[in-house]
């Protein structure tokens, strides 16, 4: 099995490579923020543990009281020292479900495991991918297409930007930059010259 760990900044298209990588390659996906999302339930491992931290104004209103996420995030994505406490909560138990996927789907015998998470590099998720690839696209691409796709104003980009690492550092630890700043067409031509090289390494699928 190959483990890659997919990066990238809000907006980069990542779901764009997620989804070639498993239409086309046949790839076990796990998108670690989905994942999260997931563990926050009513009744899940890191519920009980949020809501302590960070008030019951951020539940629904009627049963089962689930978090609301929108509520959430407008008080993380504004305040960085919220934010990092919301990641050391959310982190670990992530981390920790995806090593026991991992195992599981390898004695299934799936070839390619595919990690996506912001926050790959910086939780320590080089030590288990056999390589990280981070999705390049501009800031100012990635503002118009948000503010297209989801309504974001330019501010509350900005903000969510200024919240994350910036291109350099994941240049830096990435082992591949996918620049998704063009069509998808391109971006599916990178991704499929890089597996091709992984298929002919010491990497065994």
């Amino acid at each position: 099995m190959i483990i890659i760990g997919i990066t990238g900044g809000v907006g980069s298209g990542k779901s764009r490579v997620l989804y070639d990588l498993s239409e086309n390659h046949g790839a076990y996906i796990v998108e670690a923020d989905k994942l999260a999302h997931t563990l926050m339930e009513p009744g899940q491992s890191i519920y009980n543990e949020i809501v302590e931290n960070f008030g019951r104004e951020i539940l629904k209103e009627k049963a089962p009281y689930e978090i609301d996420r929108q509520k959430l995030g407008s008080i993380v994505f504004s305040n960085k020292d919220k934010l990092k406490l919301l990641d050391s909560i959310s982190h670990p138990a992530v981390k920790k479900n995806i090593l026991w996927q991992i195992e599981t789907k390898k004695a299934e015998g799936v070839k390619i495991f595919v990690i996506e998470a912001a926050l790959l590099i910086q939780d320590g998720y080089k030590e288990i991918c056999d390589e990280i690839w981070y999705v390049w696209v501009s800031k100012e691409e990635r503002i118009k297409r948000l503010a297209k796709q989801r309504g974001y104003t330019k501010s509350k980009c900005i903000s969510m930007f200024n919240s994350q690492e910036d291109d350099d550092y994941y240049k830096k630890y990435a082992d591949f930059t996918i620049n998704n700043q063009l069509d998808y067409e391109n971006s599916s031509k990178q991704l499929n010259a890089r597996l091709n090289k992984l298929m002919h390494s010491d990497i065994i699928l």
